[in-house]
């Protein structure tokens, strides 16, 4: 279970924002019943309603606080629920770690008759800087997992909301510090696009963002997202109903 491994110390680098979560919540509407599927630490379970939630990972399960909502050990390909059990269905930045991601799909749409995804557009986060120019391997994984737009096709979905990653996100998603580089230096373990990468590829990049930044090379090619406040690095906010 790769979030056994990369999952220790998640609650402190996988922040919730709260500009996200508003999102979230204006999405999932009046749902009165929620099924948080891939819910790791609950970053974006709401707190006005039932919640109920799904996770593979003891470690992730281990760091869920003692007023988070209920969980069971499960995964999203077998949920085990009745048919039609809550209103809505959340997933949060867990399709793309599904063994058979439109059998979770399907789960989904079994359970409850709307469906919240949070996904992101493969292509996209394929395109940032630094895949583009540190660490390229990242491309392979990247373009091998479901796309956001795959993923609202399979659901039906009626709408897909686009969601920018403000400059100072408090998330630690990959592309969360697109204009905070020397985050990357640190920031590492529990981001899966970089745990999942060779080793030896991500120390190479990694050495190479360093070099760039100490002699400006980094500032002076990307002096146009400094004057950014937000980036669209291809996340959207899927629902189906």
């Amino acid at each position: 279970m790769l979030y056994d491994s990369i999952g220790v110390g998640y609650t402190t680098a996988r922040r919730t924002d709260p500009r996200w979560m508003s999102a979230i919540l204006a999405a999932l509407g009046e749902a009165r019943t929620v099924l948080d599927i891939g819910a790791g630490t609950g970053s974006y379970e709401p707190v006005d309603r039932a919640v109920y939630a799904v996770e593979p990972s003891s470690e992730m399960i281990s760091q869920r606080g003692p007023d988070a909502p209920p969980v069971v050990r499960a995964v999203a390909e077998s949920l085990p629920f009745r048919d039609s059990a809550v209103d809505t269905v959340l997933a949060v930045l867990t399709v793309h770690h599904w063994t058979d991601w439109r059998k979770g799909i399907a789960e989904l749409k079994r359970v409850a008759s709307q469906q919240v995804v949070l996904a992101y557009d493969t292509r996209l986060h394929s395109e940032f800087w630094f895949v583009q120019e540190y660490v390229p391997q990242i491309a392979e994984l990247e373009l091998a997992r479901p796309s956001a737009p795959d993923i609202a096709e399979e659901l039906g979905a009626d709408y897909m909301i686009p969601l920018p990653v403000p400059w100072d996100f408090t998330d630690g998603v990959f592309p969360a510090y697109w204009r905070r580089p020397e985050a990357y230096l640190t920031a590492r373990v529990t981001c899966s696009a970089l745990a999942q990468t060779p080793k030896v590829a991500v120390q190479r990049g990694l050495i190479k963002l360093h070099a760039d930044l100490i002699d400006g090379t980094w500032q002076r090619r990307h002096a146009d997202l400094l004057e950014l406040d937000e980036y669209d690095a291809g996340f959207r906010l899927i629902v189906s109903r």
